[in-house]
């Protein structure tokens, strides 16, 4: 995989990070099927018995392979057509005319993928915008002309074609291609770049269910009335669009042309006008696809927004703490330069022998005493300010405990691309703590392995968190990741506060996390391997809770 498409792809969640991973040989061989079986399936209604179809996907397939795999994958572009054409219509061309039509195919479209590949265009097939869309169908439209052209321009050379079927043949080839494009390569990329590509629910199911109902009502009627039923499908595609954004509309076009291409085949007869059907199609495909991808954007500015804000309270909080330990520097400062200053006198007279002599000594001694008494309750109060409270503690299921955490970091998550499996194993009692301080506890690791598997550069980085009733009654909660690890020697028990291994941490959470498990009745340990970090904390359950 090139550099640069190896970049934009990071950008999103891999499904398939081993197919990566694979000799371009092997992805190369099972493209050339691919390409074949597709176009073998779509050899369906083909102008003057050529392979210009009202559906050819794929040419999108060969769109996901090199925008995915890289530009060393073009090579193929041109090895597919001519393959397809032996194996599936026995090379009905001449040698010459074979190659011609071969070369305009795989050079028509290796331009076009070309520029949606330079940096300039900025294309990134991984996240998918609005913009990025625009590009990639722009590209479909444009490349399919003029290579539908100059196919049936060829055709008409080789005294296979007449002149006067350059529009109609043009027209079906442009449509087919383009259609091709806009179903197999969004969905492609999609299912290749997300994990998973889409949520199986109730919800999903009825959406896949009313497509199928909608091409049962269209091809239910006599084919006159076809045309005008087709506009039922517009309905469960925009409601996959608005409910589940861009990757599920791309599943939901697929089963859609799928099912309107078996349609024609087994309730049309011959005469039925295909290439009009598939003008509608690529309507209603490019309307979803808009439609999915402003929904999509639209979350995605919401994630970025919650993440601002996230960044703004912390800013706030580190702000506060600054606050905090300026006035708390203040408070103390003055008590420790009295107390040094008495002290500094005390020794004078002691060096002096004046002791014995002079009763002042010991009033002098008496005040350092009560300065760092002073200095002392300055701390005292500041523990009491922030030790946790016990009157704030309740029941409270771990299952809640973890939603709630995790949804404040749903948006981070989804940003950097990393998986978040959680497991709750058995019927677990609920436990007895501050829900506000131990959600914190949970965000603090789930950042810190956010960050740790980003410094790593890791491809589908996961965090698997998992909870568990231990045979002393307390749950265990442990919290892993595919990062680097802690730093050989690093234990949570060990780590003093203010000790760090990021350059811009302030090293209180790990401690600050460990004194919160701790004020609960519970441990925090750390362990894990060059292969990923382990954090385990234990919480008292409310029947075991001393409180």
């Amino acid at each position: 995989m090139s550099e640069p498409t190896a970049h934009r792809l990071k950008r999103g969640r891999l499904a398939f990070p081993h197919l990566f991973a694979l000799p371009r040989a092997t992805i190369g061989a099972a493209y050339l099927v691919g390409y074949v079986l597709l176009d073998w399936i779509s050899f369906v209604h083909p102008y003057a018995g050529y392979n210009i179809t009202p559906w050819n996907p794929p040419t999108g397939l060969s769109f996901v392979l090199v925008l995915a795999f890289g530009r060393l994958m073009m090579p193929y572009l041109f090895v597919a057509p001519l393959l397809a054409d032996l194996v599936v219509r026995q090379l009905p061309f001449s040698w010459t005319l074979q190659f011609a039509t071969t070369a305009i195919i795989g050079g028509g479209y290796s331009l076009g993928l070309l520029f949606l590949m330079r940096p300039k265009t900025r294309f990134k097939p991984a996240r998918f915008s609005l913009r990025d869309l625009f590009l990639l169908l722009l590209t479909a439209v444009v490349g399919a002309a003029v290579v539908a052209m100059s196919y049936v321009s060829a055709m008409i050379l080789a005294g296979l074609l007449l002149a006067d079927d350059f529009f109609s043949a043009s027209l079906r080839f442009w449509v087919g291609d383009v259609i091709g494009v806009a179903v197999v390569a969004p969905f492609g990329l999609m299912a290749l770049t997300r994990q998973p590509l889409l949520k199986l629910s109730l919800e999903t199911a009825a959406q896949f269910a009313a497509i199928l109902v909608a091409l049962a009502v269209v091809f239910g009627f006599p084919e006159e009335q076809y045309f005008q039923l087709f506009y039922i499908l517009f309905l469960p595609i925009i409601w996959m669009a608005v409910r589940a954004g861009l990757p599920a509309v791309t599943a939901g076009i697929l089963v859609a042309q799928l099912g309107l291409i078996i349609g024609v085949q087994l309730y049309s007869s011959s005469g039925v006008d295909v290439t009009a059907f598939q003008a509608l199609m690529l309507i209603l495909a490019i309307t979803g696809l808009v439609a999915g991808a402003v929904v999509t954007e639209r979350h995605r500015t919401e994630y970025q927004l919650r993440l601002h804000q996230q960044s703004l309270a912390q800013f706030m909080r580190l702000r506060s703490m600054g606050e905090l330990a300026a006035a708390v520097a203040h408070e103390i400062n003055q008590p420790l330069m009295a107390a040094g200053t008495y002290s500094r006198l005390v020794s004078d007279g002691l060096s002096r022998g004046e002791h014995n002599h002079d009763p002042s000594i010991g009033e002098i001694a008496a005040k350092a005493a009560e300065q760092v008494e002073r200095a002392s309750e300055v701390v005292r109060r500041l523990r009491a300010l922030v030790r946790p409270d016990k009157g704030k503690r309740a029941p409270t299921p771990i299952d809640r405990i973890l939603n709630d955490a995790l949804d404040q970091c749903r948006p981070e998550l989804t940003l950097q691309g990393i998986g978040c499996q959680v497991t709750v194993k058995g019927n677990l009692p609920p436990v007895k703590v501050d829900l506000l301080q131990i959600e914190q506890v949970i965000l603090n690791l789930v950042r810190n392995a956010i960050e740790a598997i980003n410094k790593a550069g890791a491809i589908g980085g996961v965090i698997i968190i998992e909870a568990q009733q231990l045979k002393s009654g307390d749950v265990e909660l442990i919290v892993r990741d595919t990062g680097p690890g802690f730093p050989e020697g690093l234990q949570a028990e060990e780590l003093p506060p203010f000790a760090t291994t990021k350059a811009t941490g302030l090293g209180i959470g790990l401690s600050l996390s460990r004194t919160i498990i701790e004020a609960h009745g519970g441990q925090l340990t750390t362990g894990g391997d060059a292969h990923g970090a382990i954090v385990k904390l234990t919480l008292p359950t409310a029947t075991n809770s001393n409180d």
